[in-house]
């Protein structure tokens, strides 16, 4: 190992150190090697100029721009001299201070100060061990080669530090100009933000106004530094956490696109099942119309032949009594046959069997079958994604012939069950539970009566849910199949109107009065405990988010309330202004931890982050949005919200 000296303290430094700092700081993340010429941008990223020169020559927008896009994180570091090529906006950038020195310390360059040798004998092929280090030239030399740098003028009063044989110890390197090189660093332009000596200041900073001494700006350098580390280290992570969401959604985007596959094969063979009924249905009537006509000739057939039989009985006994030379035999005969022998040639009148014909356009139905469409692939984005836009997919109508009232939907959720995807309601105002879905292109609905009205639904399982129905004080379990089936009923000894699913063995559950918590009941309707909620007083809506916080809205309260499933406050959302809230009630979130809340008398639905900002406002009165109350998101992404006696499902594309 060496012995470094920096800024008067002694930092021991190993091998192993040096090169994790190598590794970590002086590699160029383009070739993944040590830098050579290297070249900071104004974004304080540096690269090789070779590979910035390169990845600069495959970005023609941002030298449209006459600017250096940085490779890391696209920021963009404008050029001193616009109209020159682009090989010249690269040459001209310089590393930083920071890089410089660690490159003079720890790059190739330094391995003869590592290996103790002395850097003049090393280049004439000599291996003389070093035995002292000049701090401004960086270099080591051996007792020889020291007395004829010592005596060049010019030379003989740079700082040398001398290495013993157990360690090699290296004094603080003298921060010289680059201009002037026997002139050291004493001066900082914040003007320029640029560190300088004496006659650089006299030269070029003549007319710049803030010039201070290096000594009094190093510490607040040194301060914004180490928030400009803090700041990347956050980056860091953030930036690791969307590469480590990105590879996991890798197999999501591969299962996705499987189970659409799936879904196109399903839906050809729906459409294929169907033209072979209706083949069957042809098939079918042919064998029918084909059996009748067989029938009617086989009975034809059987007819012909008894009277067959009789002409040819009456043939016979006519013929024998012609050729028996008895003439009262032939009269005997031909009194019994008289007047009422026909002949029958060409006398049968029936009509002729009919024919079986396949009558068919096949113009048209070549024409139908090139209109036919199975469906359509489209690629839709989420709502955390802040450059999409809300399209209406389609709308579900609820109300049904047996409602007494008009609908109020005061919540909605949707469920796959056996592939199928069902749309569940809580119709307030019919005391109903309403099922919606397709099978096999026909729609179907169903619905369960309650004994009261229905408020939240919370989902249990793709199968099971759980209704808050706070007049009859129940609490109900429904098996969707798709059709609803009761389950059970829970008596609860409270009024609860919100209502989700903590786990699958815990509800909360929004209490009545002025008690400003939310109860944690187990599935007898027990109260476990209860959590606070602020300024919610008696909570209308409960969402659980992915991180187990509980987010509670009240309609007469203009707040948001996010606590944790201890208690803990989360963030409290107030929005003053023409963002006020005026009647806040659904709630739902995103797979990315974004949150949806309806604010049901501005018709909006509000996109909020997971720490409770303002993003966005994904749902308006402008897409047909009227006094909406529940809202949820499917797993294809889509997002269903409730409206009056409608459910509005759109999807969302980017612009």
């Amino acid at each position: 190992m060496y012995m470094r000296k920096c800024a008067g303290n002694m930092l021991l430094t190993t091998d192993g150190d040096a090169q994790k700092l190598t590794e970590n700081h002086l590699t160029c993340v383009i070739c993944t090697e040590v830098f050579t010429d290297p070249a900071t941008l104004q974004c304080h990223h540096t690269f090789c100029k070779s590979c910035l020169l390169k990845y600069t020559n495959t970005q023609p927008e941002a030298v449209q721009a006459k600017s250096i896009r940085c490779p890391s994180c696209r920021q963009q570091t404008s050029v001193t001299n616009p109209d020159s090529p682009v090989e010249e906006w690269v040459s001209q950038l310089k590393p930083s201070h920071v890089i410089q020195g660690l490159m003079d310390d720890f790059g190739p360059g330094t391995k003869a100060v590592e290996e103790n040798l002395c850097s003049v004998c090393t280049k004439q092929g000599k291996t003389t061990p070093a035995t002292s280090w000049c701090s401004v030239c960086d270099v080591v030399f051996c007792e020889g080669c020291l007395q004829m740098h010592n005596m060049m003028p010019g030379l003989c009063d740079h700082e040398v530090a001398h290495l013993s044989d157990h360690t090699k110890t290296k004094v603080k390197r003298r921060f010289m100009c680059q201009v002037h090189r026997d002139k050291p660093i004493e001066l900082f332009c914040k003007d320029c933000k640029q560190a300088i000596c004496t006659i650089c200041c006299s030269i070029k900073h003549r007319t710049c106004k803030d010039v201070d001494t290096i000594e009094s700006t190093t510490p607040l350098v040194k301060e914004q530094l180490t928030n400009k580390i803090e700041h990347l280290r956050i980056n860091m992570v953030a930036t690791n956490n969307n590469i480590t969401w990105r590879k996991s959604r890798i197999q999501d985007v591969k299962s996705n696109s499987q189970d659409v596959k799936d879904q196109v094969i399903k839906t050809r063979e729906t459409v294929m099942s169907a033209i072979l009924r209706k083949e069957k249905l042809l098939l079918d009537a042919i064998d029918k119309a084909t059996d009748e006509q067989l029938h009617e000739l086989q009975a034809d057939i059987k007819s012909q032949e008894i009277e067959l039989q009789m002409y040819q009985q009456q043939y016979e006994f006519t013929a024998n009594a012609v050729t028996s030379n008895c003439e009262m035999d032939m009269y005997a005969v031909y009194e019994s046959v008289g007047e009422t022998s026909t002949d029958n040639r060409d006398t049968d009148n029936r009509p002729a069997a009919g024919r079986v014909v396949f009558t068919h356009d096949l113009d048209k139905l070549s024409k139908a079958v090139d209109e036919l469409q199975l469906g359509k692939v489209e690629v839709v984005h989420g709502v955390s994604d802040p450059e999409s836009s809300p399209v209406l997919h389609h709308t579900i109508d609820c109300k049904e012939a047996r409602d007494g009232k008009e609908p109020d939907l005061f919540d909605v959720t949707v469920l796959t069950v056996d592939g199928i995807k069902v749309t569940v309601v809580a119709d307030y105002n019919n005391k109903r539970l309403k099922t919606y879905y397709t099978s096999n292109f026909k729609s179907f609905h169903n619905q369960l009566l309650l004994s009261g009205e229905p408020c939240q639904i919370a989902k249990l399982s793709e199968s099971q849910i759980a209704v808050s129905v706070p007049d009859s004080q129940e609490i109900v379990l429904v098996n969707v199949t798709p059709d609803p089936v009761l389950l059970s009923t829970i008596k609860t000894s409270k009024q609860y109107y919100a209502l989700a699913a903590l786990s699958p063995s815990q509800l909360a559950a929004g209490t009545d009065g002025q008690s400003h918590s939310v109860d944690i009941l187990d599935m007898t309707g027990r109260r476990l405990r209860s959590i606070n909620t602020g300024v919610i007083g008696n909570p209308d809506h409960i969402h659980v988010t992915r991180n187990k916080n509980l987010i509670v809205s009240e309609e007469e309260v203009k707040s948001l309330v996010c606590v944790t499933s201890e208690g803990d406050d989360v963030f409290t959302y107030t929005p003053t202004g023409d963002r006020a809230l005026t009647w806040p009630m659904g709630i739902t979130t995103t797979s990315t931890g974004d949150i949806l809340l309806v604010d049901r008398h501005s018709h909006r639905v509000i996109q909020l982050t997971e720490s409770g900002q303002f993003v966005r406002d994904v749902l308006t009165q402008q897409v047909g949005l009227k006094y909406p109350d529940g809202v949820c998101l499917d797993g294809d992404g889509l997002l269903y919200v409730t409206s009056r006696r409608y459910v509005k499902v759109f999807e969302l594309y980017r612009r």
